[in-house]
């Protein structure tokens, strides 16, 4: 937007992005849940035994609160490379 051509200003805007649109669905998780859908990685629910029912049903057990960690862990990972 500025015209900043830079390699490192593109790497860092890179990760800013994925870090924000990973915040967006887990903000929306919610939401989503309420009109039957999840829009989570099923591989990371898979691995803490959480089936997309789980989320419908609104369930606050800890596997539930472990698949948001590990997902909200990969946002902290790219703002971690943008720092």
């Amino acid at each position: 937007i500025s015209g900043v051509r830079d390699i490192h200003a593109d790497h860092a805007a890179s990760h800013i992005g994925k870090a924000q649109g990973i915040v967006t669905c887990l903000r929306a998780t919610p939401y989503h849940c309420t009109r039957q859908k999840v829009f989570l990685p099923m591989d990371i629910c898979m691995l803490h035994g959480v089936s997309q029912e789980d989320f419908i049903r609104g369930k606050q057990e800890k596997n539930v609160r472990d698949v948001i960690y590990d997902i909200a862990s990969q946002a902290h990972i790219h703002l971690e490379h943008v720092r």
